[in-house]
């Protein structure tokens, strides 16, 4: 009594997969770091091998990890609200911005590409850097300030 239901002699092969068919190059993932332009880096066909996408990927994971940074340092609510409901919401907007582009650098790090490395860590450091020289230029120009 199978009633139509024969599983057992169908096809694994055959099954419609709506009409996306994937050579085995385009499923290979790297699971080591490794140099070169053919990476897939957070959206599939990008930078898909073109030389002057894989350079703009490079600078956009660089900008995100700086923006990381930059993002890490919110001042604390002063712009001109004194309702404590605004200030606390316009912070979660700036961390919730800041936790995306954290993600998005994570993900594209996996790529395992030492191009896309080497620009997230660049960018985390150019960010760091930016942030301390304002922060120092700061303190020293409090300390500098002439007393009254």
């Amino acid at each position: 009594m199978s009633q139509g239901h024969d599983h057992d002699s169908m096809d694994p092969g055959s099954m419609s997969d709506s009409g996306m068919h994937m050579s085995p190059s385009d499923m290979m993932m790297h699971m080591s770091f490794y140099w070169g332009k053919d990476a897939i880096i957070l959206f599939s066909g990008w930078p898909n091998g073109s030389l002057g996408m894989y350079v703009l990927a490079f600078f956009c994971v660089f900008l995100l990890a700086a923006a990381i940074e930059i993002f890490s340092v919110s001042p604390t609510a002063k712009i001109g609200t004194h309702n404590p409901i605004v200030g606390a919401l316009i912070q979660t907007c700036v961390y919730a911005v800041r936790m995306g582009f954290a993600y998005m650098v994570m993900l594209a790090v996996m790529s395992f590409n030492l191009g896309i490395f080497i620009a997230a860590v660049a960018g985390h450091t150019v960010g760091f850097f930016l942030v301390k020289v304002r922060a120092l230029a700061i303190v020293y120009k409090n300390e500098t300030a002439p007393k009254v």
